[in-house]
């Protein structure tokens, strides 16, 4: 059995990545499709509309980066953060929803975790261009 994840572990590094990103991507795309109203929704939150540029360019530019797997460590750790600041700001209500939706934002967290801790594997750009830490890059070259 673990010969058959160690012989798609690239793979499922890569899914993995797409999966965990497209969130944001989409998320991304439609903050810029709907901008004032995402800007007054950010507002009513107590958070000042004038950051939507830098969420906007967090969330699509760092997606994309974790899809590609460029400087995936980094990224991933600055997008766990970026997710549990954003649940306890916008999901922090007593109501069960609110709840979930915080949740849902500690467990994604958790996902960049993963790769702040395994790194984006084999196929990746990070792993193209070198920029493995070496336990990542033996790891990785053992897939």
């Amino acid at each position: 059995m673990n010969k058959f994840f160690d012989t798609t572990k690239p793979v499922s590094d890569l899914v993995g990545r797409v999966l965990i990103a497209t969130l944001f991507i989409l998320s991304g795309w439609s903050k810029i499709a709907g901008y004032a109203g995402t800007q007054a929704y950010m507002q009513s939150a107590g958070v000042p509309g004038g950051l939507l540029p830098l969420v906007i360019l967090v969330e699509l530019g760092g997606g994309l980066a974790i899809v590609l797997g460029l400087y995936t460590r980094a990224v991933a750790l600055a997008l766990a953060g970026f997710s549990i600041i954003a649940g306890f700001l916008f999901h922090g209500g007593a109501d069960q929803i609110s709840q979930i939706m915080l949740m849902k934002n500690i467990a994604i967290a958790g996902g960049f975790l993963f790769l702040v801790a395994n790194g984006p594997g084999k196929l990746s750009l990070d792993a193209k261009l070198g920029k493995l830490d070496p336990a990542a890059a033996a790891q990785a070259s053992r897939a």
